[in-house]
């Protein structure tokens, strides 16, 4: 089988969906398959092209036996709507402009979170008239008004219709919360075409181990309790919630032991450092984000993990995928994010539930972590366990055999035509 990937994200960039992406195709090649990605050129999220790219046209390249062809797109940092959506459209047109190139395809997939990509791989299955597959990665754009990036206006209802066309014309929805199913059947989407395969860890690469001595005495770290949240610093992470904690603990009990370790890039990144700035927080550590082969080793630095959300409803759906990562490492989680990925974290044991933007209890989950040495230990267990369940290498079988029903309902529409 031959599998046409289209992905607005892939490696060197770190961020979730260049991830899976690369571990999905990474094992279908493994398997024996044929997998071309179209993408553009890294940049992700500071819009600045990596060192050894260029945004061309046109540029080929093998990874892990995939081949990517990248192509020009508008490039700009992760910030800005207006921005963002020209760099979303020039990816749609290029990736559509590319796709004839590739010979032969059985299928084409196109990954979200934002749906221009899912719009291409549909324009490509038709020129190429094989089935599309839609990743539902985000329910986009109810995000964005999620966010209070953009409220309600005739353009989200027109990028509203837009969704509904595309989740009706995808032969397969692979969607990554059994919530963002419910969600779609609820609005009636026919549910015997939604599968769902969550997020998971490449356990090969994220593994326990021991605090990486270089990196804990750069950071004064020795001796210290250090609680880490590493990944995009957006509107929808509330990260002030952390400088909140931060300013807080300094007050309580043993506070001057606890350390916070915000690492990576995002639109208010530059904000959160001067408002730590502002407030005197020198026991908050900002880290730009680093490479794929660098991620476990800060991983290594942490106690504990936060990963937090704005609360609104719409997050209750989401399930983020750095909680898998953590598992694999063995270290616990703090979690401030209501709904399925809540009941994931208590159900697996792998951590503990905070409120939402309420940085007392975050506070006060922290000094349980720390004191609690049977509990963290605990913990630590059971999320080493738990990440077994989410195996990358696993997942990706399962939505292979998803492609592979999907491609012989394709061969049997055509001969009973």
């Amino acid at each position: 089988m031959h599998i046409l990937f289209l992905t607005d994200n892939f490696p060197p960039e770190v961020n979730a969906p260049a991830s899976r992406t690369f571990e999905h195709c990474r094992e279908w090649v493994k398997a024996g398959h044929q997998v071309t990605v179209i993408t553009g050129a890294p940049n992700f999220p500071q819009g600045k092209v990596y060192p050894g790219y260029r945004n061309r046209l046109w540029q080929c390249e093998t990874v892990a036996g995939i081949r990517v062809i990248r192509v020009w797109t508008y490039i700009t940092a992760n910030e800005g709507f207006a921005k963002r959506i020209l760099d979303y459209l020039s990816f749609m047109m290029s990736a559509i402009f590319a796709s004839p190139w590739v010979r032969k395809p059985d299928l084409v997939i196109g990954t979200s979170p934002q749906f221009f990509t899912a719009c291409a791989a549909y324009v490509a299955s038709r020129l190429k008239e094989v089935p599309f597959v839609f990743e539902l990665r985000d329910i986009w754009p109810e995000s964005i008004k999620a966010v209070g990036a953009m409220g309600d206006s005739p353009l989200i209802r027109l990028f509203e219709k837009l969704e509904m066309f595309l989740y009706r014309k995808a032969a397969r929805i692979v969607s990554v919360t059994g919530s963002f199913k419910r969600t779609l059947v609820k609005r009636g989407i026919d549910a015997t075409k939604i599968e769902v395969v969550t997020n998971g860890v490449d356990i090969s690469r994220f593994q326990p181990m021991d605090k990486d001595a270089e990196l804990t005495a750069r950071y004064g770290l020795d001796g210290k309790f250090v609680a880490g949240y590493i990944g995009t610093h957006g509107m929808a992470h509330a990260l002030e919630t952390v400088l909140d904690a931060a300013e807080a603990i300094r007050h309580q009990p043993h506070g001057d032991v606890f350390r916070f370790i915000l690492l990576g890039h995002g639109a208010r990144k530059d904000l959160l450092m001067q408002q730590a700035r502002e407030r005197g927080l020198d026991n908050v550590i900002f880290i730009d984000s680093v490479s794929k082969d660098e991620v476990p080793s800060y991983w290594s630095l942490l106690d504990v993990a936060i990963i937090h959300l704005k609360k609104t409803p719409l997050f209750e759906t989401v399930i983020p995928s750095k909680m898998f990562e953590c598992m694999g490492m063995g270290i616990p989680i703090l979690h401030g994010v209501h709904g399925e990925s809540a009941e994931i974290v208590e159900r697996e044991q792998a951590g503990v539930v905070f409120e939402p933007e309420n940085h007392q209890d975050l506070c006060d989950k922290l000094q349980q972590l720390r004191a609690d040495t049977e509990l963290f230990n605990r913990l630590r267990a059971s999320s080493l366990r738990a990440a077994q369940n989410y195996d990358r290498a696993e997942l990706a079988r399962r939505m292979l055999e998803i492609l592979r029903g999907c491609q012989r309902g394709a061969v049997t529409s055509k001969q009973e035509t």
